[in-house]
Order: structure tokens, then C-alpha cells, then sequence
């Protein structure tokens, strides 16, 4: 009889973790891979950050602290809601966590029962249906086409509802589209949750501040309606490139911030004390890096973008935001090369070509798969070189 819990055959590793670590494995073996499946800025976190976290461990701020989150990141928490979103919250209405992973399992191990539906939008980042299975609920895939830009419509919301829904998760801009929701079309889904009062809302927007051109950020917790039924994501991870920092926050329903402390009271505690400080600094401190580092990612967005358009057998959808593609490769699967399916396309790929990317399949779309572009542009352009090589020479 094995020791392991019957949960946890529910669940698979993350996909996107694991063409990380094989492009580290790879490299190590002396191939030059070149990685484009990591979900992580390559900027610096900014110095006035790093040199906050300096100060906190010189002045021995070095203990535990609340349970889920400083006085002084709340505070600060609070006002950047205010400040960015027009949103009214108070301290006991957010909860800080070791990154945003941390903050969503959180939430749905505080609020899912067994057969509790949560709806997903397809394409989805990759941990949302696992984590909804180890809570014990059931995830509701709903499939996003791409004349739709990849986005859920109301039409597909309203059919997918059932009585056993609890959960609807949005995600924009998102993992791994970089597809953004515009007010009227966070608008158009308000309607159908207004009229659905036991569905709740979680907003996903750690991509906030990575946007292009002139897509505006809306989050949904702005329609007044809906705010007392949303929890909003967000964290210092992305925008502020601090994602080995481990800082992500939400803000909403006191009943439902108190029951996610509860959970982390029992599992790790506080965040780091160090991380916390930095956080502060970053949501208070000076933000002119941001819009200095969007249009950088900008100009690898349009680069790999034109680029993988002018590759026979791919097509490419130019996203709102954060700094992923999510190309097609349906045109590339067929008897004559003997590639089946994305999963087949991204493994010949990194065997002939040294280029890892993470299918589309593994997002709960298949026909597609996914480059980050959060890495040099030398990178990119020797990338997407080989990427056209080898679709212009599969065989």
C-alpha cells in the first residue's frame, strides 16, 4: 500500500517548471539551450527595493510577523489599491502570502467543498485546475477560441454556470496569451455575475503594469456590484521582477481573508519579514522603471511577433500584455511531418533546435505553445532562427 495521498495522484507536476528545469539539466550537459519557458522578468529587482531588504536585516527586523503580512505592507497594500484601482479596502480586508501561488491555494482550500465547481478559462495558467483538485473541488474547463482573442464571453460564462459553481478565475492580462480583458468586455461578464450572486469572483493580476500600446487595466472588483464577491490577486513578483522575493497579496471579503489566514497559520506562517520590508519599498517607492521596462518587453513582443508570423505553418495573435506568446502550431502537424500533436512539436523542437518552449496543451489548448519572451533579445533572435529552421526543415 503506498504512503503517498490519494489526492495528490489527482494533481501533476507543473509543466512549465519542468521545461525549466530540463533546459537547466541540458545546459549543464553543455547544450547551449536557449530557455523561453520561464515565467520570470530577467531584470534586476530595482536597487531601492534591494536596499530596503539591506536596512530591514541591519536594523534586525528579522523576527516573525503577523501571520499574514506586516502592519506596514497592508498599509501599503491598501494604498496602492486606491491609488491604481479607485479601490476603498481596509487592513483587515487583505492578506499577504509567500507569492501569489501561495495566496490562490490559500483561497480555494478556505472556501472549496467537495464537488465545488470553479470555472476556468482555456487557455489557463497551468496551477489554477490542480490547485482547485487538491482542494477537493472540480475544475470547469471552458475553452476560449481564438477569434475571441482567447478570452471567456459572456455567452460562454452564462453556460457554463451550474448550481455547484463557487468560483470564476480571470486572469488579465493573461498566462499564457498575454490576452487582456477591456472594461466593456469585464463588463459584458459583470452582467452575467450580477445575476449569478453565488458565484465569487478571483482576479488573477499579477500582470497588472505589463501592458502595451493602448490597452487600459480594468480590474473587475471596480464594478461596486461585484467587489463584495471578488478577490483580487496581485503581487511584486512581475512588475517589480522580485519573484524569488516570494510577495503576493490579495484584497477582499473579510470572512474570506480571515478563513486564508487561518489555513496559512497552519501551514507556513508569515512570509519572509526581509521580503515583506522590500515589498513595501516597492509599492511605495519610486514606480519609473516600470513603464521604462514594459516598453523593452514591448519591443521583444513585436520583434517575436512579426517574426513567428513570417514562419510557414505558425501564426501568432499579438497579446495586451505580460511577456508571453502563445503561437499556433496547428498548420505544422500533419503526416508529412510526422508531428501529431504540440506536445510532439516541443519535444523535436528542443531535440533539433535547442529551443524550449512549454506546449499549448499543458494550458488546455492544444494546437499551440508557449514563448516567454523575458530574456535578452541576442536570445530571441538567435531563438526564433532556429525555431524557423527547424519548421522550415521538419520532415
Amino acid at each position: 500500500m503506498s504512503i503517498i495521498s490519494d489526492s495528490l495522484k489527482r494533481i501533476k507536476p507543473s509543466p512549465t517548471i519542468a521545461v525549466t528545469q530540463k533546459a537547466r539539466e541540458l545546459r549543464a550537459a553543455g547544450k547551449d539551450v536557449i530557455g523561453l519557458g520561464a515565467g520570470e522578468p530577467d531584470f534586476d529587482t530595482p536597487d531601492n527595493v534591494k536596499d530596503a531588504a539591506i536596512q530591514a536585516i541591519k536594523d534586525g527586523d528579522t523576527k516573525y510577523t503577523a501571520v499574514d503580512g506586516t502592519p506596514a505592507l497592508k498599509k501599503a497594500i491598501v494604498e496602492k489599491f486606491k491609488r491604481e484601482n479607485n479601490l476603498d479596502f481596509s487592513t483587515d480586508q487583505i492578506t499577504v502570502g509567500t507569492g501569489g501561488k501561495q495566496v490562490l491555494y490559500n483561497a480555494f482550500m478556505a472556501t472549496l467543498n467537495k464537488g465545488d465547481e470553479v470555472i476556468i478559462p482555456a487557455p489557463f495558467w497551468v496551477s489554477y485546475p490542480d490547485m482547485v483538485l487538491l482542494a477537493g473541488g472540480k475544475p470547469k474547463i471552458i475553452k476560449c477560441d481564438e477569434k475571441d482573442g482567447f478570452k471567456l464571453t459572456a455567452k460562454k460564462l452564462q453556460k457554463a454556470i451550474s448550481k455547484k459553481t463557487k468560483w470564476l478565475i480571470l486572469n488579465s492580462p493573461s498566462n499564457p496569451t498575454g490576452a487582456g480583458y477591456s472594461e466593456n468586455e469585464i463588463q459584458d461578464l459583470a452582467k452575467v455575475l450580477i445575476k449569478n450572486k453565488k458565484v465569487h469572483i478571483l482576479s488573477d493580476d499579477i500582470y497588472e503594469h505589463i501592458k502595451y500600446d493602448d490597452f487600459k487595466f480594468f480590474t473587475i472588483a471596480q464594478i461596486s456590484k461585484l467587489k463584495d464577491r471578488t478577490l483580487t490577486m496581485n503581487g511584486v513578483s512581475k512588475s517589480y521582477a522580485m519573484t524569488g522575493w516570494r510577495i503576493g497579496y490579495a484584497a477582499g471579503p473579510k470572512d474570506i481573508i480571515k478563513a486564508i489566514g487561518k489555513i496559512q497559520s497552519q501551514s507556513t506562517s508569515n512570509p519572509s519579514s526581509i521580503s515583506q520590508a522590500a515589498a513595501v519599498e516597492a509599492l511605495n517607492g519610486s514606480q519609473y522603471f516600470i513603464q521604462e521596462r514594459s516598453q523593452a518587453f514591448k519591443q521583444r513582443r513585436d520583434f517575436v511577433v512579426q517574426s513567428l508570423n513570417n514562419i510557414k505553418g505558425i501564426s501568432c495573435l499579438t497579446p495586451n500584455g505580460a511577456f508571453y506568446v502563445f503561437p499556433s502550431c496547428k498548420g505544422l502537424l500533419n503526416k508529412k511531418t510526422r508531428l501529431k500533436t504540440d506536445a510532439d512539436f516541443v519535444q523535436r523542437l528542443l531535440e533539433k533546435e535547442n529551443v524550449a518552449v512549454v506546449q499549448g496543451s499543458a494550458f488546455g489548448l492544444d494546437g499551440y505553445f508557449r514563448i516567454s519572451y523575458a530574456t535578452s533579445m541576442e536570445n530571441l533572435e538567435k531563438a526564433i532562427e532556429r525555431i524557423r529552421s527547424f519548421c522550415e526543415n521538419i520532415s
